[in-house]
């Protein structure tokens, strides 16, 4: 599946979007509540605000996307791509993020409370404190 354009506010709650390619795609406060989003393409999408609440996003490639304050509470993000993304203020307590690259992501303001961190790439990524890793 390819999704393209202006998509904000869009509801696809629980939609089975696994390897879709969201290339670019505009997402701003979408409702992906539980969407299967295994394996998508999520290259520089603009996701801020986006609800993914319970999402599955594992192996994803989100690099360089803008998650700023998206709702990523329990989110599956294992193994994802999130290089270079803005994570500024997001929500991603309980999530799994074990495995992702979080390498030069930008996570200043975010929650990451109970969140599991086993094995992320965090090199040169700016913590939520706004210290930058090394």
């Amino acid at each position: 599946a390819y999704l393209t354009g202006n998509l904000s506010g869009l509801v696809l709650t629980d939609a089975n979007l696994r390897g879709a390619d969201l290339t670019n795609a505009y997402l701003y406060c979408a409702n992906l509540r539980g969407a299967k989003l295994i394996n998508a393409y999520l290259y520089a999408a603009d996701l801020s605000g986006a609800d993914l609440f319970g999402a599955n996003l594992r192996g994803a490639n989100l690099s360089n996307a803008n998650l700023s304050g998206a709702y990523l509470y329990c989110a599956n993000l294992r193994g994802a791509n999130l290089e270079d993304a803005c994570l500024y203020a997001a929500d991603l307590s309980g999530a799994n993020l074990s495995g992702a690259d979080l390498s030069g992501a930008d996570l200043s303001g975010a929650d990451l409370d109970d969140a599991d961190l086993s094995g992320a790439d965090l090199s040169c990524a700016t913590m939520p404190d706004g210290r930058t890793n090394d």
